[in-house]
């Protein structure tokens, strides 16, 4: 895969990053995809950790997850600023019936060889994709439809690449 020529987000401009007004129902789904184990904190935490444990033998595969890493970055950013706006305390947390976990490193697995690691990442990027399309399906702020939609343009990118990534190396 020639590095110089992938583009690790989409094209498309993001929306502004705004509320039509607070909701405690949406702003717990922002923190949701801050703070759960399926959350954008739980894949820049991986992808960093997997660019890391890569850079000897895939250089190429480390860089891709490390810059990706920094677009899911940029997502954390978006769902924090929207919890926030919505009226929720941005915390690396999830609220569930009313009780609140706080986001952990043991919500990700951990393959270290190649093809499980980008099977795993896929699978992620996947349950991403769905969970925010849920969302999609019953938030009724634009300002919140809009981002979620752009956010999954990303996330489609993302798996374009991990599977012509582990296509080139079946």
């Amino acid at each position: 895969m020639d590095l110089k020529s992938v583009a690790y987000a989409h094209a498309a401009p993001y929306p502004t990053v705004e509320v039509s007004r607070s909701n405690p129902q949406y702003a717990r789904a922002m923190l949701s995809n801050i703070g759960a184990c399926n959350s954008e904190m739980s894949a820049v935490s991986l992808y960093f950790y997997n660019s890391l444990i890569l850079r000897q033998a895939h250089p190429d595969a480390a860089e891709i997850f490390h810059k990706i890493s920094v677009v899911e970055m940029h997502h954390l950013d978006i769902f924090g600023r929207l919890a926030h706006l919505l009226g929720a305390d941005p915390r690396l947390w999830s609220s569930v019936h009313g009780r609140r976990t706080y986001w952990s490193p043991g919500c990700n697995r951990y393959p270290r060889d190649i093809v499980p690691l980008l099977e795993n990442a896929i699978k992620g990027e996947n349950e991403a994709v769905n969970k925010y399309r849920r969302q999609m399906q019953w938030v009724e702020d634009p300002h919140l439809v809009a981002l979620l939609g752009r956010i999954i343009m990303d996330e489609e990118k993302h798996l374009e690449i991990f599977h012509a990534l582990l296509s080139e190396l079946r």
